[in-house]
């Protein structure tokens, strides 16, 4: 197997235990979804003229497209880890910690750029509420990305 290949299937299986754990909290703590990721689709498709469709439609397109591009964030990471890992063999705690804060900048810096979040602003608490899926990203994509080897 390639090291692309392995990067995008680590990238899938890390963002699937982003997901797991980010919906085990909206579950556990009856919190809503982010808006985030709709309101990022829609900033691009403004700056883009692209027009996503009428009320329902659009607000459909969005979140359809935000979760994608959660996706297109997870193996993205994974590939941009396995480019500056190269053949070096990584340990597998600072594999995850890499991974972690790829996934972590992959989101928050484009959200940042967009005008949609600041950093600067959040508590701990929100750093921990970012923190915890991510943390599950960069352990499952390491542990794959090692497995695939």
């Amino acid at each position: 197997m390639n090291t692309v290949t392995r990067a995008l299937v680590a990238g899938a299986a890390g963002t699937s235990a982003l997901n797991m754990v980010t919906y085990l909290d909206m579950a556990v703590r009856a919190r809503p979804a982010s808006s985030t990721p709709e309101q990022s689709i829609g900033k691009i498709a403004e700056a883009a003229g692209i027009g996503l469709g009428p009320g329902e439609d659009a607000d459909n397109r969005k979140a359809g497209l935000g979760a994608l591009l959660g996706f297109g964030t997870g193996t993205g990471a994974a590939l941009a880890y396995a480019l500056l890992a190269g053949r070096r063999r990584v340990p597998l705690p600072a594999a995850a910690l890499a991974l972690t804060g790829l996934a972590m900048a992959g989101s928050s810096a484009p959200m940042t750029a967009l005008g949609l979040t600041d950093p600067r602003t959040w508590s701990a608490s929100d750093w921990l509420m970012d923190a915890v899926p991510h943390l599950a990203y960069g352990a499952v994509a390491a542990g794959v990305y090692r497995a695939l080897r």
